[in-house]
């Protein structure tokens, strides 16, 4: 970890003599935008990319007298996404206003859950170092987003800066991690896993560019002798995992250069500039008595009983990790290609699809990690977007088992199906790429490019043998790569072997 830091102190410019190693102790908060149709409080509908402040209400503008009514699906979502992070769904939580000021909260305070929130105690096992461990999750809370200020080349200004309240109302979740993880890298993997297990359960598009996904990251470091931790700091609205993993990798280095120069951390919100690569100053941190919660007075408890519960376990889907050991059992592929398979879960169900009519699985799943993906990443779509079904791509697996043609000539005819739709057998047909598999024609073809090439033949029987791989060469150019490669190994070595005797 510390030779991790100073290499990225060098890089920075900031090197200085460390006298002790530092353990960080990271923690994140992560704001999860729900998928309804409707805002968390009112009619509004909840959708992106509308022009500025149209998908707006009294209620969701603040105005005097408007009472909110809670969105049962925004309820519904939440426990679904506590339940499969183990966490403890409570039968009572209670709503809080949280007052503070800024130009895009209307209302002047954002409605929240704070001291009895939805769920506490989950958790969620990413891989460190080839093995697993646990962060623990600290709560899952409901609460309703605010808008979005606009700044004209990202720099705020009093007279250019606008103000879009279509956000406003948007229901979140806040998944708040208590402080387990040691390195960005780590942070990283939480983060990955926690969103492929977002997209899993359907609850969230998960759109970082669009602000579905949003991370807040609180970091200390402590000298590694001691257990007392060190004053954190928090960097705010992180739209990028890999800004994530930036961000704290140089605010460690920060705070341990700070340290070691005698200087006071300070509890302060930064902000992450990405142009510059270096972190800046938003504010002193605030603690909750800032927000002087108090409960929302409009709204009831959220009572949530074991039947409603036990209703929406029941609709929970195999989750990834449940999922890629079931696959590597059921289909007995190896452990890495059921890790890329079931990156998510409309690739893993291509691939099971494709299983139903291809019985060699492991080659099955290394064509659809190969070629498919392949495509897609060109392509920029996602496989749900894909031309070409998993039943075609099964038969064109067959058919490269069954002989009628070569992995070869396979790739060119994925490509044909992948442009035009067309069935492989069709496209094998219509362009007569079926392979030789007549050893007398493939025998005939031998001996007229072993004439051919005397001079070549004369080397190899004098010892030259990396000759061998030319004769196979110019024999799968002879039949324009239609040739079985298994006879013809077969057939060129038993003539060789009989020149040299």
């Amino acid at each position: 970890m510390r030779e991790k830091f100073l290499f990225s102190l060098r890089l920075c410019g900031l090197l200085t003599i460390i006298k002790m190693n530092y353990v960080p102790t990271i923690g994140l908060e992560v704001h999860v935008q729900l998928k309804t149709e409707s805002k968390i409080f009112c009619t509004c509908a909840n959708s992106f990319g509308e022009e500025p402040n149209t998908l707006v209400c009294p209620v969701c503008l603040g105005m005097p007298g408007v009472l909110p009514v809670l969105n049962k699906k925004v309820v519904e979502l939440a426990i679904k996404t506590a339940l499969a992070f183990n966490c403890t769904v409570y039968p009572v939580s209670l709503f809080a206003r949280k007052n503070y000021f800024y130009p895009d909260l209307p209302k002047g305070y954002q409605i929240s859950q704070f001291e009895e929130p939805l769920a506490l105690n989950g958790k969620l096992e990413i891989p460190v170092n080839g093995a697993w461990k646990t962060v623990r999750i600290k709560r899952v809370h409901l609460e309703e987003d605010a808008g979005k200020s606009m700044h004209p080349e990202g720099k705020a200004s009093v007279k250019e800066s606008r103000i879009d309240i279509n956000r406003c109302g948007v229901p979140l979740i806040e998944i708040v991690s208590e402080p387990d993880m040691t390195s960005p890298a780590e942070a990283f993997q939480y983060l990955t896993r926690l969103k492929q297990t977002l997209l899993y359960l359907g609850v969230s598009d998960c759109n970082m560019e669009e602000g579905s996904l949003r991370c807040d990251a609180n970091i200390s470091v402590h000298p590694e002798n001691t257990d007392t931790l060190g004053v954190k700091t928090e960097l705010k609205n992180l739209n990028s995992f890999r800004y994530v993993e930036k961000a704290l990798e140089y605010e460690i280095n920060r705070q341990i250069i700070a340290i070691e120069n005698g200087e006071t951390i300070r509890q302060e919100t930064l902000a992450w500039d990405a142009e510059r690569d270096i972190v800046v100053l938003m504010r002193a941190k605030e603690g909750s008595d800032d927000y002087r919660y108090f409960p929302e007075p409009d709204l009831i408890p959220l009572i949530v009983d074991d039947a409603w519960i036990n209703s929406i376990k029941s609709s929970i889907p195999e989750l990834p990790q449940a999922k890629k050991e079931r696959l590597t059992k059921q289909y007995n592929i190896p452990e890495q290609n059921a890790e890329v398979l079931t990156s998510t879960r409309e690739l893993a169900d291509y691939f099971e699809e494709a299983a139903k009519d291809c019985r060699d699985y492991r080659k099955i799943s290394n064509w659809i990690m190969s070629e498919v993906l392949m495509v897609i990443k060109e392509k920029k779509i996602s496989i749900d977007e894909f031309s070409v079904p998993p039943k075609d791509v099964a038969e064109l697996v067959n058919l490269i088992e069954k002989g009628t043609i070569s992995g070869k000539i396979a790739k060119d005819v994925f490509q044909d199906m992948v442009g035009t739709g067309n069935h492989p057998a069709d496209v094998i047909k219509k362009k007569g790429l079926e392979q030789i598999a007549d050893s007398a024609s493939i025998e005939k073809t031998i001996d007229t490019v072993l004439t051919e090439h005397q001079k070549e033949v004369t080397a190899y029987l004098n010892g030259k043998e990396k000759l061998y791989g030319f004769f196979v060469g110019q024999i799968m150019k002879a039949t324009q790569g239609k040739a079985n490669p298994g006879m013809v190994n077969r057939i060129l070595k038993e003539k060789l072997n009989q020149m040299k005797s």
